[in-house]
C-alpha cells in the first residue's frame, strides 16, 4: 500500500500547487496600473502582476484577434456570421441574437465595444476558429505572442471560468498594442452608442465624453472580478493608458481610473520628445529581426527589440520596409554601429528572438514609429 499512498499524497501535492498558481485575487482585492504610452514605462502600479478574472476585458483580446484577420485580408467588415444555438444560450449582456440569425462582422464589433454583448463574441469565435474553445486557444497563443503572460481564456466574452486569467500589467500591454497595431480599428472603442433593430445601446465606459481625452477602450464585470476597466486618453499629443481591476463599484472604478489618468498626464513631461535620429558617427549597420506576413507584426518585433536589448539599441532606429516581390514585412533596427549590432544580436538571441547583423544605409529619421 505503501507507494499507492505517496502516489496519493503525490497526487495531492500536485492539484494543491495547482490551485494555488491558478487561484486569482478576490473580487475586493484591486490592483491597478497607469503607463506612459509613448515609452512603455509604468508612472504607477499596484498589485499590477497579480491574477484576476478579466470578465468583459477579453473582448479586448477578441477584437484583437478580429482585428487581426481584417488585416490580413481573412475576414471583411461586411461579412456575415450565422448565429448558433450556442450563442444564443450566452446570458446578459446580449444582443437578443437568435439560432439561425446573421450578423455582419462590423456590427459585431460594434456591439462587443458598447453592450459586450456576449451573443456577439461566440459568434466571431465559433465563424473564426469553429468552436468556442478552438478561438480561446488561440486568443491565448496571440496573447503570449504579446507579451501577456499571466494571462489565459477559455472563451472569448469572458463569462465565468476558473482558469480564465489576467493582471493588469497585460491588460495594459493589450490596450497598447491595440492601439499601436490597429489604430483604425481601435476608433470603434471611442463609440458612445450603437444602434440595432430599433434599440439603442450606449456603451458601458462612462468615462467617454466625462473625462477630458479618453477614446477607449473596455469595461467589465462579474461577480468573482469585482468591476474592472481599462481606459485611455490622449492630450495634445500624448497618450495615457490606465487598467483597474477589482473595484467594488462602478462609480469608484471609474474614480480610480480618472485619478490614474490625472497621476499619468501629472507626470509626463511638458513637451514631446523630439523625433528621434541615428546618432552622429552611427548608421552603417542594423539588425535584422525577421519578415513577417503583415506590417503590424513587423512593428511589434522591432519595438520588442527594442525593449529587449535597450542599452545596445541605443539610438536604433526601427525600420519597417515591404518587400514587394515576396509580400513581406522586413524588421530592422537601424543606424548602429558594428559593435552595438553585434552585442544586440548576442542578446536578443539569448532571449530567443531571431536576429541578422546586416550593412545598410543611414538610417536619420524614425520610420514606422
Amino acid at each position: 500500500m505503501k507507494p499507492v499512498v505517496a502516489a496519493l499524497a503525490a497526487a495531492f501535492l500536485v492539484a494543491v500547487t495547482l490551485i494555488a498558481v491558478v487561484r486569482p485575487a478576490r473580487a475586493d482585492e484591486r490592483a491597478w496600473i497607469v503607463v506612459d504610452a509613448a515609452t512603455g514605462s509604468v508612472v504607477k502600479a499596484h498589485r499590477a502582476q497579480a491574477q484576476h478574472y478579466p470578465a468583459s476585458l477579453t473582448k479586448m483580446m477578441t477584437l484583437y484577434m478580429v482585428f487581426d484577420a481584417l488585416a490580413a485580408g481573412e475576414l471583411h467588415l461586411d461579412d456575415t456570421m450565422y448565429v448558433s444555438p450556442h450563442a444564443q444560450e450566452m446570458p446578459p449582456t446580449e444582443l437578443g441574437l437568435r439560432a439561425g440569425d446573421r450578423i455582419d462582422v462590423e456590427t459585431a464589433i460594434k456591439a462587443l465595444v458598447t453592450k459586450s454583448a456576449n451573443d456577439a463574441a461566440v459568434v466571431i469565435a465559433e465563424h473564426m476558429a469553429g468552436t468556442e474553445w478552438d478561438f480561446a486557444m488561440d486568443m491565448t497563443a496571440r496573447a503570449e505572442e504579446l507579451g501577456l503572460d499571466d494571462t489565459e481564456f477559455r472563451n472569448a466574452s469572458g463569462l465565468p471560468n476558473p482558469y480564465q486569467v489576467t493582471t493588469a500589467q497585460d491588460m495594459a500591454v493589450l490596450a497598447q498594442a491595440l492601439i499601436d497595431d490597429y489604430p483604425g480599428y481601435y476608433k470603434y472603442f471611442s463609440l458612445k452608442r450603437m444602434r440595432y433593430h430599433g434599440r439603442v445601446y450606449r456603451n458601458h465606459n462612462n468615462l467617454l465624453g466625462r473625462y477630458d481625452g479618453v477614446d477607449g477602450i473596455k469595461t467589465g464585470y462579474i461577480d468573482a472580478s469585482g468591476y474592472n476597466l481599462v481606459a485611455s486618453a490622449k492630450r495634445q499629443g500624448r497618450r495615457v493608458i490606465a487598467v483597474a481591476l477589482g473595484g467594488r463599484s462602478a462609480g469608484a472604478r471609474d474614480r480610480r481610473v480618472a485619478d490614474l489618468l490625472d497621476v499619468g498626464f501629472n507626470q509626463l513631461p511638458s513637451q514631446l520628445p523630439p523625433v528621434p535620429k541615428a546618432k552622429p558617427g552611427r548608421g552603417r549597420y542594423a539588425v535584422q529581426v525577421g519578415a513577417f506576413a503583415s506590417e503590424p507584426a513587423a512593428k511589434r518585433i522591432t519595438k520588442r527589440a527594442l525593449e529587449e536589448a535597450r542599452s545596445a539599441l541605443a539610438g536604433g532606429i526601427r525600420r519597417v520596409a515591404h518587400l514587394s516581390e515576396r509580400d513581406l514585412y522586413r524588421a530592422r533596427v537601424t543606424g548602429l554601429t558594428s559593435g552595438a549590432a553585434e552585442q544586440a544580436c548576442q542578446r536578443l538571441k539569448r532571449r530567443g528572438m531571431e536576429c541578422l547583423v546586416v550593412r545598410g544605409t543611414p538610417t536619420q529619421i524614425a520610420d514606422g514609429s
